[in-house]
């Protein structure tokens, strides 16, 4: 049996919570001198999904740390200069071009990889290198097809073996274009001094949970090693050298660990009052969630519409440091509505109001329309507050 290391520091829930929002870039003033670059450097990864209601979850973290950034401004800061690039992580992620060295770990374990669900047809991959190398970056489209014309898993060879190379490292996504990935070279595609896979399995493991604690301020050992998808046993296996510091935290009943620079003094600043979306990092580990906020919360995207109970794209409503409600939006010409709006109280009321309000005007609309409200007698003041 593992001994664990004597908690040298002990939190309050309270403060444990404030570690984390000001970790995550909601509290204190927002660097908007580094803009929407320091942002995913500071987080470490930004999780990409299909959805798209408001906008897209790529676009949303941002927003909710700086504010109404242009959405054009976000993706040309993702994707121009060789800043970033899109691997495995939490999930699909964009992730800083300074962390390609870090998952050498898992391109390795791709390649050693005996089965996949896809079968590779002999010579398709070298065919899709050697177009990139002739032709520069392309999507699956372009290399051939993306599918055989059955259900969408019916990958063409080109996309399985484009798809191989990705993991195998061989191949970088650069950006998306129509939410299509576009795939070029890694040696053309990432800067040469970061270009290798020269750290051990050990030390990538170790500087990403190190960088993970950094990022989430405090954490439990599955908070910190869900961050970029490790295992248990990886974790265990780095963190006495990682530089995060054992602690106990009021209510937590399972140990944890907090970058010692989030320790150093007292979180203080300005609150974000802001919508996130649910792929956010402040709140994408369910468990973690609830932990620090007493909220519970989950994409009901992929339940039955009628097993619904807060909508398709619920998200959460951050202000004062805590999460007061959600909100379902949708949107209908330069209106955006608030299909369901639930509230945890009538305080809630004008943070909500004042978050929909400055999401409509970012994503171009002029006006708020509240269809359904979770406590009827919140009905009434929150369409008065929006309007």
């Amino acid at each position: 049996m593992t001994t664990l290391p004597r908690p040298r520091t002990e939190l309050s829930a309270d403060e444990a919570r404030r570690i984390a929002l000001r970790a995550q870039g909601f509290l204190g003033a927002p660097d908007r001198r580094a803009g929407v670059r320091g942002v995913l450097r500071h987080l470490g990864a930004v999780q990409l999904d299909t959805i798209s209601v408001l906008a897209r979850s790529h676009e949303l973290v941002p927003y909710a740390r700086l504010g109404p950034v242009g959405r054009r401004t976000v993706d040309t800061a993702y994707w121009t200069e060789q800043h970033a690039f899109e691997y495995w992580s939490h999930a699909a992620c964009i992730l800083p071009i300074e962390e390609w060295p870090h998952f050498a770990f898992r391109r390795r374990a791709y390649r050693r990889r005996p089965q996949w669900y896809h079968d590779l047809p002999d010579g398709a991959y070298d065919a899709v290198v050697q177009q990139l190398r002739e032709r520069g970056p392309l999507t699956a489209t372009e290399l051939g097809g993306a599918k055989n014309g059955g259900p969408w898993w019916d990958w063409s060879a080109s996309k399985v073996a484009v798809e191989r190379a990705l993991m195998y490292g061989e191949v970088v996504c650069t950006e998306r274009r129509g939410w299509k990935r576009v795939y070029d070279l890694a040696e053309r595609a990432v800067p040469a001094d970061l270009l290798h896979d020269e750290l051990d399995d050990t030390e990538c493991l170790r500087r990403l949970v190190a960088l993970a604690g950094k990022a989430l301020g405090v954490g439990t050992r599955a908070d910190i090693a869900d961050y970029h998808r490790l295992k248990g046993e990886q974790f265990d296996a780095v963190v006495a050298d990682s530089g995060l510091v054992p602690v106990r935290v009021e209510g937590w009943d399972k140990p944890a660990w907090a970058d010692p620079d989030a320790l150093a003094d007292e979180p203080r600043g300005r609150h974000r009052t802001t919508l996130l979306s649910p792929f956010d990092s402040l709140i994408w580990e369910r468990a973690r969630t609830e932990r620090i906020f007493g909220f519970t919360h989950r994409l009901e995207a992929y339940v039955p519409k009628q097993k619904r109970i807060h909508g398709y794209f619920a998200m959460p409503l951050l202000a004062g440091g805590h999460l007061l409600g959600r909100v379902d939006p949708a949107r209908e010409g330069t209106t955006l509505v608030a299909k369901q709006v639930s509230l945890d109280s009538p305080k809630a009321v004008a943070p909500m109001a004042r978050a929909l309000r400055e999401a409509a005007t970012w994503v171009g609309c002029d006006t708020v329309r509240i269809e359904r409200v979770d406590r009827p007698e919140l009905a009434r003041p929150l369409a008065a507050a929006v309007s």
